[in-house]
């Protein structure tokens, strides 16, 4: 998954075009983990893959990365490797548990946010830590009442710090890329996970060239869906409805998640992950619920 460099959005355009863009990031988002399933079943393993999928990307992207400084550079190059450190925990739970269990615990990240930047000196509200608690206790639901499929420890670890990570990726975005170019971030992010994903696939003896159309239609699909339409898609919504509002619909993805591995790979959550899903889902949401305002104080725009 990528998300925009956090940065103060306009005012709502069009607010049906924004639902639009927002569910459509939101689905096509979705698709990764059913993608990195279905890579295994043909034979595609996913280091490999990675490195296809973002080298695609960032061949497409960097040469519309013109202009910008060095200094700018070397911070996307650092977020980027943020990223492709989440990226490695969430693929390694998907080749342990299930695309759904994976999705949902990626979307932690909101409580892990909020931790995260508590820790750095920023107080949060009461609403914030209540989605702190209900995605905690979310968490022991999926990791403490696994389904069948979900038994595996060290997978549903990997998608919890999967969930960290990306927390971790978003405050470094919002603090270190707030004047860069959406799609220039996106190109860096690319390039960097590129070559730790060449680099992994290279150590582990797996980079190759893909012999099958089922393996190219696999990386197309995951270059296309999840990153070229998703991410100017998520731009779009935030520049109509405001990044709180599209922050909110994206909690929309891991449903989506579950309906695609149901539908297409014939995964069935567990009661755990049915039930701490939907209090994971609870605090996504209670973490975007906008601050009141106290008679005589202005209320501040950081979060």
């Amino acid at each position: 998954m990528t998300l925009p460099p956090a940065r103060p959005a306009p005012a709502p355009v069009n607010v049906r075009t924004g639902l639009l863009l927002g569910v459509t990031s939101a689905l096509t988002f979705s698709t990764l983990g059913v993608w990195g399933k279905l890579a295994g079943q043909v034979g595609l393993e996913s280091f490999n893959a990675l490195a296809w999928r973002f080298g695609m990307v960032a061949l497409l992207l960097l040469p519309l990365s013109r202009g910008l400084s060095g200094a700018d550079r070397l911070r996307m190059l650092g977020v980027g490797t943020v990223y492709a450190a989440a990226t490695i925990c969430y693929f390694g739970a998907l080749g342990r548990v299930t695309a759904g269990a994976t999705g949902l615990l990626l979307y932690l990240a909101p409580a892990f946010v909020i931790l995260l930047a508590w820790l750095s000196g920023r107080t949060p509200r009461r609403t914030q830590l209540g989605a702190v608690s209900l995605g905690s206790v979310g968490l022991a639901l999926v990791i403490g009442l696994p389904g069948p499929a979900d038994r595996d420890p060290a997978g549903l670890l990997l998608g919890a710090g999967a969930g960290v990570l990306y927390a971790a990726y978003l405050l470094a975005s919002e603090r270190l890329l707030g004047g860069v170019p959406a799609l220039a971030s996106t190109a860096h992010m690319a390039l960097v996970a590129a070559l730790v994903f060449t680099a992994l696939a290279a150590g582990g003896g797996t980079l190759g060239v893909p012999g099958t159309a089922a393996q190219w239609g696999v990386i197309a699909a995951m270059a296309l869906l999840p990153t070229l339409i998703a991410v100017p898609a998520l731009y779009g919504a935030v520049r109509h409805l405001g990044a709180a509002r599209t922050s909110l619909l994206g909690t929309l993805e891991p449903l989506f998640t579950l309906m695609l591995a149901g539908a297409v790979l014939g995964e069935r959550p567990g009661p755990g992950v049915v039930l701490g899903g939907a209090l994971i889902l609870a605090g996504a949401a209670l973490a975007q619920w906008p601050a009141r305002s106290r008679p005589g104080r202005a209320v501040s725009g950081r979060r």
